[in-house]
């Protein structure tokens, strides 16, 4: 009988050893991501030419994105907790990549700046309720060793889909308009936006496969908070550091429109900087899996601080760059590089830290660090950049980079 148990669990071990990460589950998840981030980076893409068209000012693409990273960060800290209690995540998921989707056709509807707050608020609300029980559901799907890759291979499938998204708005703009686009060219290229948004539902909900994780926990929000281990709260603190300074890089495509306007016109600077765009999220993707495997070999916190270096790096730069091609590709590059670093080692460093306590309730805590930090940068870089000068948004973020490279790295 003890010889039936010892095979038994030999058999297991073996067996553990040799799945491998590169599953079903994780392609499926990778495959979503694709459609998802073609859809939502198209119009993404397109939103500062869009508002900037309806006369809306620099503030107010600052306000729209913080706005709504902040209602999805609240969202995320609920739908992980929630996935967490019920035991289920799935439908969690899909729901919420139907509403992004779904939303950024609406932006087709605006005549004012205010509506696409609520639509892309709406969009980042779908966004928000899947993202922890997604990636809950990724750390579920492989062994603990493959992490990194796991998270990297997810990345990158999200990040080819940034680079299909802006490439296909290019493709569009060239077709519907030419030499000259319109507020009507915009809209329309909204509405093909939802067509691989669609897409992404129906891919998880088809090919990921709800499997086994922890039991329902039976216990409240703040309870589930409180029993996060405390390596995790730490880590959280250099996260919101770092986040309180990570402006969406839609202001990047803004302004690099503004330093090329002078030298070759408003609208061959609004297509270049879509080129450019297209370049960050290159590396955004080409780096994804590396830096997720480099970081299953040499560790996740050194490479993650590095990260975080890289982008002070970045912010300085756009303070001294003119109108230079060269220079502007390299920091879209850099951009791209420490984005990818950065969103595929704080999810595998969480995964590590979190163990099997919470993983719901922590990623929607990670979540709501980054959204409330991306909510303080976006609005308070764009405040900065109206009110002062674009320099001084780039000096503020460069700051908290640093300060939370150093926060990171002094970890243990």
């Amino acid at each position: 009988m003890v010889n039936d148990k010892e095979q038994v669990v030999k058999k297991t071990k073996s067996t553990s050893s040799k799945q491998s990460w590169l599953n079903r589950n994780v392609f499926g998840m990778a495959l979503t991501s694709f459609f998802s981030d073609a859809g939502h980076e198209a119009a993404t893409s397109i939103l500062p030419m869009f508002l900037a068209s309806i006369g809306a000012p620099a503030a107010a693409l600052g306000a729209i994105e913080g706005v709504a990273d902040a209602i999805s960060s609240f969202v995320k800290l609920a739908s992980g907790w929630i996935s967490d209690r019920i035991g289920k995540r799935k439908l969690i998921v899909v729901s919420g990549y139907a509403l992004t989707g779904l939303s950024t056709g609406l932006f087709a509807l605006a005549q004012s700046w205010p509506f696409v707050l609520i639509t892309r608020s709406i969009g980042w609300f779908g966004r928000g309720i899947r993202g922890p029980a997604r990636d809950a559901m990724l750390v579920e799907s492989v062994p603990s060793k493959f992490r990194g890759r796991a998270f990297g291979f997810h990345r990158a499938g999200d990040t080819l889909g940034a680079i299909v998204g802006p490439a296909l708005a290019l493709s569009l703009i060239t077709l519907f308009a030419g030499k000259e686009a319109t507020t009507t060219t915009y809209r329309q290229i909204f509405l093909i936006t939802m067509i691989p948004g669609i897409l992404s539902a129906l891919s998880f909900a088809v090919l990921v496969k709800e499997g086994l994780h922890s039991s329902p926990q039976r216990v409240g929000l703040f309870k589930s908070i409180h029993l996060l281990p405390g390596n995790f709260k730490r880590f959280l603190i250099g996260v919101g550091i770092f986040g309180a300074g990570d402006f969406a890089h839609s202001l990047l495509i803004l302004r690099a429109v503004q330093i090329l306007t002078p030298q070759i016109g408003a609208v061959q600077a609004g297509q270049v900087a879509l080129i450019l765009y297209i370049i960050h999220n290159v590396f955004y993707t080409g780096m994804s899996y590396p830096v997720g495997a480099l970081a299953d070999r040499i560790g996740k916190r050194g490479l993650l601080a590095a990260s975080y270096a890289l982008a002070a790096v970045m912010a300085l730069g756009w303070i001294f760059t003119g109108p230079s091609i060269p220079v502007l590709i390299g920091l879209f590059a850099i951009g791209g590089t420490f984005v990818a670093a950065e969103e595929v080692l704080e999810g595998a460093m969480s995964a590590d830290l979190l163990a099997n306590v919470g993983r719901g309730t922590g990623y929607g805590v990670l979540a709501t660090v980054n959204g409330l930090g991306d909510f303080l940068s976006s609005v308070i870089v764009g405040l900065l950049w109206t009110a002062v000068a674009p320099a001084a948004g780039f000096v503020y973020s460069a700051v908290l980079f640093s300060a939370g490279a150093i926060m990171v790295y002094r970890l243990r």
